[in-house]
């Protein structure tokens, strides 16, 4: 099998589980040698055994909590040299209203998502910077592109990370690094199934133009895409694998 990511050393933010984790197992797969991060260590530590079984690889575990800014950017800083970053890491709306939104929710979000994806870069950079090259992929969301009516809280911080890549990609160019988005539609997860009833999921597949939820590998393979030297003419974009729902442009 070819291994076009082999010799890269990828940090996957948040690949415990769910998207996270079939975003390592799938780089792993094509040659990366990865950093599975998560704030759990058994949800980890179940990750790098399923990429032992799936490639023969070993991976590393990193475990800190993207809420406290401080050790987690340490933690990644003494990582050492740092091919390609997935900023996957992420919480759910759940569904919330505006008047439902507290701080302690409102927060939440954004500590994890913005100030995670923004801190998480900037502890890579020097690396990067140094070596001339590298790799930011950003997870944003389709409702950075056409919100939604019950979590306008998500789509907002998912709409900060879709201006981060913009930027980034503007200013990190001179070093060649890329910086891209991928902006998942509904995905058949864990966090999906758990803030919409099986009735509902049905219903929304029926309205998708390709006829169903996108798979979680259906993801991955946009962000190992974005990942390999085939796209190193590419950056500051937002490519979104979403049955149709939304057609991204400009």
């Amino acid at each position: 099998m070819e291994k076009p990511l082999e010799g890269k050393r990828v940090l996957v933010t948040g690949s415990g589980g769910g998207l996270g984790r079939s975003h390592a197992v799938l780089l792993a797969e094509r040659g990366a040698e990865l950093i599975v991060h998560d704030i759990k260590p058994d949800n980890a530590n179940e990750t790098v055994e399923l990429i032992r079984k799936k490639t023969g690889q070993l991976a590393t575990v990193l475990i800190s909590n993207i809420r406290e800014i401080e050790e987690f950017t340490t933690s990644i800083s003494n990582l050492g040299k740092v091919d390609i970053l997935v900023n996957n890491a992420g919480v759910g709306g759940k569904g919330r209203k505006i008047e439902d939104i507290d701080i302690k929710i409102f927060d939440e979000m954004f500590e994890v998502h913005v100030r995670g994806t923004f801190f998480a870069t900037q502890a890579v950079l020097p690396q990067m910077k140094k070596n001339e090259s590298g790799k930011i992929i950003n997870i944003s969301s389709i409702f950075a592109m056409g919100g939604h009516d019950s979590v306008s809280h998500y789509a907002a911080a998912k709409s900060a990370i879709s201006g981060f890549t913009k930027s980034w990609a503007k200013e990190l160019a001179p070093w060649r690094i890329n910086v891209n988005a991928v902006a998942p539609g509904f995905v058949e997860t864990d966090m999906t199934r758990a803030s919409m009833s099986q009735d509902d999921i049905k219903d929304l597949e029926k309205k998708m133009p390709l006829g169903r939820f996108c798979k979680p590998i259906d993801i991955s393979y946009a962000v190992a895409w974005l990942a390999s030297a085939e796209t190193d003419m590419l950056s500051g974009q937002v490519i979104s694998p979403n049955s149709g729902a939304v057609i991204v442009g400009y």
